[in-house]
């Protein structure tokens, strides 16, 4: 009997506990409905959190977030709400103990899904721990967002970019994890490519020592100015422009980098096409075979 008691001594001393009203507590979810969330607090009664001092995001819906079994903190705001519970506010907690979690996220560069809930003038807003976060325009995608209608009420991944608890500033962005998976994806197809790999691609810019040119799907290669053509060429604007079409040869890969050819890619074709004339006698031959054969078999009278 006495080891009955011990394992609920932690309990008993909890529940003799004096609470007072601004004290945050924690809980075990025991019911939820559109209305309220109950909690048990291992206490002589049971905690209450109304629906509007659950979260502050606008289209909230308590009973897809809260569940059974679930643990909130929250803050006492009176320790009788007329009907023997406790009444709870987890905005009032979220002030206090949100911030250091915030500080923990960007500190751990973690990854976080949420909705856009808003728009506002240069980006949207989305919450994280129940903070309203900002995600300017040019946080939103790899390149300026114009359009950020778009999002609203679409999810998104995103970090913590910068957190001010004193300003109440919590800045979210999305690009620097899409620049990840860019550059993931990136090495992917690098390593996918094989040097004597021939294709086509567009110049999307000049230097004076080569030309790079884009090869679609995020991938870009130099060409060295010994590479362009046969003929020596002081500067690769003597014969490219940008945005011309030109069919390239992979030659190197290193660190990531591709090299191309345009000189060896063009080397390629000329042999392609000598190769098919070379065939064509053949083919005349075949045919000066065939009209023999017909004038062969004609009776002439």
């Amino acid at each position: 009997m006495s080891e009955t008691m011990k394992d609920y001594e932690a309990e008993l001393e909890a529940s003799f506990k004096k609470i007072e009203e601004g004290d945050i507590l924690t809980g075990t979810v025991i019911s939820v409905d559109e209305k309220e969330v109950i909690l048990d607090l291992k206490y002589y009664a049971e905690g209450i959190i109304p629906a509007e001092d659950y979260s502050r995001e606008p289209g909230f819906n308590l009973k897809e977030a809260v569940h059974p079994g679930d643990e909130i903190s929250a803050t006492v705001v009176r320790r009788d709400d007329g009907h023997g519970n406790i009444l709870l506010s987890k905005v009032e907690a979220t002030d206090v103990l949100a911030w250091d979690k915030l500080k923990e996220l960007k500190e751990s560069g973690e990854i976080m899904d949420v909705v856009v809930k808003g728009i506002v003038n240069g980006g949207v807003i989305a919450y994280v721990e129940d903070v309203r976060g900002f995600i300017p325009a040019s946080k939103l995608s790899l390149n300026y967002v114009e359009n950020t209608e778009e999002y609203l009420n679409k999810p998104i991944q995103v970090r913590v970019f910068d957190v001010d608890k004193e300003k109440n500033r919590l800045i979210l962005s999305a690009k620097e994890i899409l620049r990840e998976k860019a550059e993931e994806e990136r090495k992917n197809m690098v390593s996918n490519l094989e040097v004597g790999f021939v294709t086509e691609g567009t110049v999307e810019s000049l230097q004076p020592y080569g030309a790079f040119v884009n090869l679609g799907k995020g991938l870009s290669g130099l060409v060295h100015i010994s590479q362009i053509c046969e003929k020596r060429i002081k500067k690769p604007s003597e014969v490219l422009a940008e945005g011309d079409k030109v069919k390239v040869k992979v030659i190197a890969i290193k660190d990531g980098k591709i090299s191309l050819s345009i000189k060896e890619a063009s080397d390629m074709m000329a042999k392609e096409i000598e190769e098919e004339v070379y065939e064509i006698p053949d083919a005349k031959e075949q045919a000066t075979t065939s009209l023999g054969s017909l004038f062969a078999n004609i009776k002439l009278n």
